[in-house]
């Protein structure tokens, strides 16, 4: 379960930002949209950003793309002529001439235990990184791991059986990664890295590319059609089947609906609309999110969806006693309202005038009782919505 993400000097966002899924338990709003794991804080389901175009919001979700591409592909061995994984997702901050050093940090819970691991790194090496495990039970914490660009001090639960690899590592590669790789009898790693990745970053684009339906939707329709298909009816979407043929190494999908004289008719899927497209496979990531307890984050998920299909699909990470999460970007502010959120659940990003991006939570304002958030944010009262000159569209002379 992700309890924070940290960047730094990552594309826009320069100083420290961090989104925090911990609730505040002064507010006692809408205690079922916390997660509660018997322990003193609890933590969000649903994470909503807003802001104006060119704020840095899809940033935040390109950070956390870089952040799992360097853990996955650091280990890889490049050629040469290759750049390595911090080479490739090294972008800080444009707008200053001296480049400096970025940093990544995730809190995981991960059964009794809450995992801190990050990393510092730059075009050439990773200059630090570290690991350390706190028992919830006990507030005991211990160091897993420490890293300096000269050397790897493990602690005392791993010691015996890594340290004779860790000369091993080299300067562009992760120490997660690293052992992850191996054969150890020690979880810890794979538990962390698996942690990691159960956090499905959702390509922006994702409604547009054909390949993603064809990897995930044949087994969905194999093992939980019949899920699918109340899915699509609770939408009302007016299919009442779907299936799909595969010819020649190509998949075919096709869907079923009843006309007015009561036959049925088959409809390429692809020839359905954009939002029931995107619907379905965004049905597909929160199933695999909540039958994981994985966290899914997806830029701009109002696209292609009425506001009242996206309230549907923010209630699924309510409706069960998993501990699935959702964040998500949007500008859609339909939603945003004390009916459906606490004030913790609302983060705004907005830029300055010298390009610098700033997350910040509604929480961190004075709000009344009486609030109408969705009025105050459009009123300016929160930052985080485009600052609109005077423009006259003059005739060509």
């Amino acid at each position: 379960m992700l309890v924070q993400f940290m960047l730094k000097n990552v594309l826009s966002f320069k100083e420290e930002t961090v989104l925090d899924m911990t609730a505040i338990n002064a507010y006692k709003e809408h205690p079922g949209n916390l997660i509660d794991i018997d322990k003193k804080e609890k933590f969000l389901r649903v994470a909503a950003i807003y802001g104006a175009n060119a704020s840095g919001k899809s940033n935040l979700h390109m950070a956390m793309c870089y952040f799992q591409y360097i853990i996955t592909e650091s280990f890889n061995n490049v050629a040469e002529d290759d750049q390595t994984a911090i080479a490739r997702y090294y972008n800080p901050f444009s707008f200053e001439e001296e480049e400096e050093n970025s940093e990544f940090q995730v809190i995981e819970i991960i059964e009794d235990y809450e995992y801190k691991y990050g990393f510092e790194y730059n075009d050439k090496c990773v200059v630090a990184e570290w690991m350390y495990r706190k028992n919830i039970k006990n507030n005991r914490t211990s160091t897993i791991f420490e890293r300096t660009t000269h050397e790897v001090h493990l602690g005392a639960s791993v010691r015996k059986e890594c340290e004779l690899y860790k000369e091993q590592i080299p300067a562009e590669t992760l120490v997660l990664s690293f052992f992850n790789k191996l054969k150890l009898k020690t979880d810890i790693f794979r538990n962390m890295y698996n942690s990691i990745m159960n956090t499905l970053v959702v390509p922006t684009d994702f409604c547009e590319d054909p390949k993603i339906l064809k990897a995930l939707l044949p087994p969905v329709i194999d093992n939980d059609r019949e899920n699918l298909l109340a899915f699509l009816k609770a939408i009302d979407t007016g299919i009442t089947d779907i299936g799909y043929a595969e010819n020649e190494n190509q998949i075919y999908f096709d869907t079923i609906h009843v006309g007015k004289d009561g036959h049925e008719y088959s409809l390429n899927l692809y020839n359905e609309s954009e939002g029931t497209i995107k619907s379905i496979i965004l049905y597909i990531y929160v199933r695999t999110a909540i039958e994981n307890d994985g966290s899914l984050f997806v830029d701009e998920l109002n696209v292609k969806l009425h506001p009242l299909l996206l309230k549907f699909i923010i209630d699924l990470f309510y409706q069960y006693k998993s501990k699935a999460q959702l964040i998500y970007t949007t500008h859609d502010t339909t939603l945003m309202d004390k009916k459906f959120f606490r004030r913790d659940q609302i983060w705004f990003v907005q830029k300055d005038e010298f390009g610098y991006s700033e997350l910040v939570a509604l929480s961190d304002f004075k709000v009344r009782s009486d609030a109408s958030f969705e009025k105050d944010y459009l009123a300016g009262v929160y930052g985080g919505i485009p600052f609109l000159n005077d423009f006259e569209m003059k005739e060509g002379e």
